[in-house]
């Protein structure tokens, strides 16, 4: 066996990922596995390797943020150049002919709102809405006149005629 740990047994030691291990490092170098540990000791392998993966984590949150934010850009971006083209389609063409252009327009709001966290149309209705809603249609027989019936409750209601003996 030798008696030096070379000064890469740590570059070693880190490119092993998540199997590294003072065993596999020491049969890599041909030493025992109680040099290796005690030159990790002195060396504060497990401090730098600390550093070392946190400064890994962020460089990559930096790389993700960056990443996300030009992809926020280009479809800002996009946007604009969709909404520009959509208004000056609305000038350019007569009202009865412009239906692309105003659905484009609505599309880049729709997205544009929802891009800056705004509500949309869907997500207006507040969960108390909904829990209000559910509970009045399950307390009571009949809905109300107002509200449109649901596909069950239609299809319910079609069950209970075709019971067998009415005819």
């Amino acid at each position: 066996m030798k008696t030096r740990i070379p000064t890469d047994a740590f570059d070693f030691y880190v490119s092993l990922g998540p199997q590294r291990s003072y065993e596999a490092t020491a049969k890599e170098y041909g030493v025992s596995k109680c040099a290796v540990s005690k030159c990790a000791q002195r060396e504060n392998w497990h401090e730098r390797l600390a550093k070392i993966e946190t400064d890994a984590r962020e460089m990559s949150d930096r790389k993700l943020t960056e990443t996300l934010a030009e992809m926020h850009d280009r479809h800002a971006k996009t946007l604009k150049a969709i909404h520009v083209r959509a208004v000056e389609a609305l000038r350019a063409f007569p009202i009865d002919n412009c239906m692309d252009a105003v659905k484009a327009v609505d599309m880049v709001i729709r997205a544009e709102r929802l891009a800056a966290g705004e509500a949309t149309k869907r997500s207006e209705q507040s969960i108390v809405e909904v829990m209000k809603h559910e509970m009045r249609t399950m307390l009571t027989l009949e809905p109300d006149e107002d509200e449109p019936r649901s596909i069950e409750a239609t299809m319910l209601d079609g069950e209970a005629d075709d019971e067998p003996g009415e005819e």
